[in-house]
């Protein structure tokens, strides 16, 4: 791949501030076709349709390197052949990981550590921040692993500092694994630099696609860590922390007002914090800043957001609530901590359709206290509330959240890969009353029960008619899901 190959490093802080740093890579690697696994991937996984988050998590650490590059090789095709010769021409290469995709990314490190043995090669993500130890005796090839918010670290290891006084660092040593102290979680959110400069740099945004999100689309972080304590969510568990620490409403908009001018063919932007509405008089006024820009946006949200914040934010441009339900039944709810009842989430629905506020609802089988018949509540409510669109999740125990540690406690782990060979989403839970085998097979039956309701069909079919560009990706995304339920029920 010749254009890869002879890239010029883009300096963000200048050419002279780039000389004091290491010629600096970061790379989401090469992996399975459609598989969704990069630094901004909830669900390490092949979805239901073709679909790329941006790699968020790499793009903040490269905003704070000076002539650094980002690669994000799945959304852009790139194989391992093309991505290879990338290593003669760095000096540090900074890789995102995640727990299905270690084997595979380490194999890659390892392949550019042959091409240029004197390249420093780093992991950061959930999966390395949670197993150091065990992440570093993985290979060779790996110099070290970073913990938990890894910005500054990185920018600390490009600047040359030796490894052993960077704070928030694991690193071998003569064949011995040190560790040093744990780096200040950071309090100052402002501090970091925007990510769409890197974006517009390194990336094309046409690559990136979510069914539910209009495209072309852009996703950013308005700020990091969650209130919510639910026991399978990774990311407040491990990277971003379990309080919500912010940026500034005047920075967010000053970004955003960059971003139109940066992508102004891009139809949508997505604010991927765990939950937005977490601060209701900050989203308000974030809200009231992004609609005197004019811009279309969207958000992850609890579902007990009041009508009165709701019309706020359709007033002022919010198009799309994606909302985690997970199930039907109130018992599973409270297992897994999620602090929602039914009858408010009931209610929190019905407010937004009102408003003309689409939703996106996600669902998961498998949860502690799943039985055969919470599944079918799950989709009696499912079908009840209606979402606009759904997406149907496998309970899955990542390391370093409480829900690894109550299923390997209680025995429930039956098998120890997250996807399969294809980077389909496998069920890895199973109790003695359900075996994990029929809660896989359980997506199909709620996929099918949802989506295929006159009702249902008619509302798509409507969108459809309303927009010929929806018409020509919902026609495209309708095989890829269709293949996807026949494959599922294999």
């Amino acid at each position: 791949n010749a254009d890869l190959v002879g890239h010029a490093p883009f300096c963000y802080g200048g050419p002279d501030m780039a000389a004091d740093y290491l010629r600096t890579l970061f790379l989401h690697p090469p992996s399975r076709e459609g598989f969704d696994g990069g630094a901004g991937s909830r669900y390490q996984a092949k979805r239901e349709i073709r679909s790329f988050w941006y790699p968020t998590w790499l793009a903040q650490p490269a905003a704070l390197v000076p002539g650094s590059r980002l690669v994000d090789a799945p959304p852009d095709g790139l194989t391992l052949d093309d991505i290879r010769p990338l290593a003669r021409q760095y000096d540090l290469c900074v890789m995102h990981t995640s727990t299905p995709s270690f084997p595979g990314d380490i194999a890659v490190a390892e392949a550019l550590k042959a091409e240029n043995p004197r390249l420093m090669i780093g992991m950061v993500g959930a999966a390395v921040a949670v197993a150091p130890g065990a992440s570093l005796e993985g290979s060779a090839a790996l110099d070290f692993v970073a913990g938990n918010e890894f910005d500054f670290t990185i920018q600390e290891v490009a600047q040359g500092r030796a490894l052993r006084d960077v704070q928030g660092l694991s690193y071998r040593v003569n064949g011995r694994v040190e560790h040093t102290p744990a780096r200040p979680i950071l309090e100052n959110m402002d501090l970091l630099p925007f990510v769409t400069p890197v974006y517009k740099r390194d990336l094309t945004v046409e690559h990136y696609a979510i069914g539910y999100l209009k495209h072309p689309y852009v996703s950013l972080y308005t700020g990091r860590g969650c209130r919510s304590r639910c026991t399978f969510c990774l990311w407040p568990q491990t990277v971003g922390g379990q309080r919500y620490r912010t940026r500034s409403v005047g920075h967010v908009a000053e970004e955003m007002a960059l971003a139109q001018r940066l992508f102004p063919q891009v139809k949508e932007f997505f604010f991927d914090d765990d939950t937005f509405t977490d601060d209701l008089p900050r989203a308000e006024a974030i809200a009231a800043r992004l609609g005197r820009l004019g811009i279309t946006w969207s958000v992850n949200a609890k579902a007990n957001v009041p009508y009165g914040t709701l019309k706020v934010l359709k007033d002022n441009g919010l198009r799309l609530l994606l909302v985690g339900y997970e199930s039907g039944n109130q018992q599973i709810l409270n297992n897994i901590k999620k602090g929602v009842r039914l009858d408010v989430a009931r209610r929190f629905t019905r407010d937004c359709k009102a408003l003309g506020i689409a939703i996106h609802g996600t669902f998961i089988l498998g949860l502690p206290g799943e039985t055969r018949d919470t599944i079918q509540e799950t989709i009696r409510f499912a079908c009840e509330i209606d979402p606009t669109t759904i997406q149907v999740s496998l309970a899955a125990p990542y390391p370093g959240t409480a829900l690894y540690d109550e299923a390997r406690r209680n025995g429930w782990i039956e098998a120890e890969e997250l996807v399969d060979d294809t980077g389909v989403q496998l069920s890895t839970i199973g109790y003695p009353h359900l075996p994990r085998t029929e809660i896989y097979r359980s997506v199909d039956e709620v996929y099918r029960r949802f989506y295929f309701r006159p009702r249902k069909m008619i509302s798509l079919g409507a969108e459809m008619l309303r927009d010929r560009d929806v018409m020509r990706r919902r026609l495209s995304e309708g095989r890829d899901f269709l293949r996807f339920l026949r494959k599922h029920r294999a």
